[in-house]
């Protein structure tokens, strides 16, 4: 089980480098929204999901209800109880539930992709190597831009920022030119966005609510328009 973990950690690593190069941005997002190191670490450390984290400080930083933010999080990140019901088809049936508990604890999209590809079986002890140096690499790296967001000049400060909305531009957009539908869902996300940010009828609505109505909005046309086709269902069961 030894030689599982340290696969686990040695498959982690690119994970790890790169959660930390992106986290780094979160930390000074999280600082100009009033959140202290402590918090963003704390934040980084028990919420593994940056489009989630994103928009949580997003809504932090504009004053925004409990309600919304619990709402945000629940629309964003319902795809990773989907991601768990995969990956644990390749979990030994009779893994105890606190071990499937700890393993969906850490299961981002990147992670999942690794677990997925690893032609081995999975174990308990593979998935905590492959889990802990991203762990520690998202959460040092919000710490570490927090600690820089105090030091560095805004202007640099929010160069950096960028980061975030880079990755999420590197994720998308592979996959949209690939998949039609998934480029216009992105681009109905951000035309909602746009309206609801500039139309003055609709100023008085938050940032937490504009999130999960562009998301909801984007999602449930996108459904209408590009259905999945029957014979595609049939093959995924």
């Amino acid at each position: 089980m030894k030689s599982h973990f340290i696969e686990g950690l040695k498959d982690g690593v690119p994970i790890a480098l790169g959660y930390l190069s992106v986290s780094f941005s979160v930390g000074i997002m999280a600082l100009a929204a009033g959140i202290n190191v402590f918090q963003g670490a704390l934040m980084s450390f028990s919420n593994m999901t940056s489009a989630g984290q994103f928009a949580g400080i997003t809504i932090i930083g504009a004053g925004g209800t409990l309600l919304e933010l619990i709402l945000t999080q629940l629309i964003i990140n319902l795809r990773y109880a989907l991601m768990s019901l995969s990956l644990s088809q390749k979990l030994p049936e009779k893994i105890p539930i606190w071990q499937r508990m700890v393993v969906a604890f850490a299961n981002t999209d990147e992670i999942f992709a690794v677990a997925m590809g690893h032609a081995k079986s999975l174990t308990f002890p593979y998935m905590v190597g492959l889990q802990i140096l991203p762990i520690l690499g998202w959460t040092s790296g919000t710490v570490l831009g927090a600690v820089a967001g105090q030091v560095l000049p805004p202007a640099i400060g929010s160069a950096l920022s960028v980061a975030l909305y880079g990755m999420f531009i590197a994720v998308v957009v592979p996959v949209a030119t690939k998949i039609r539908p998934v480029l216009w869902v992105a681009a109905l996300a951000a035309i909602f966005s746009c309206v609801i940010y500039y139309v003055p009828l609709f100023s008085g609505i938050s940032a937490g609510m504009s999130i999960i109505i562009c998301t909801i909005l984007a999602s449930v046309v996108g459904a209408f328009l590009f259905p999945v086709p029957q014979e595609t269902k049939e093959k995924e069961v």
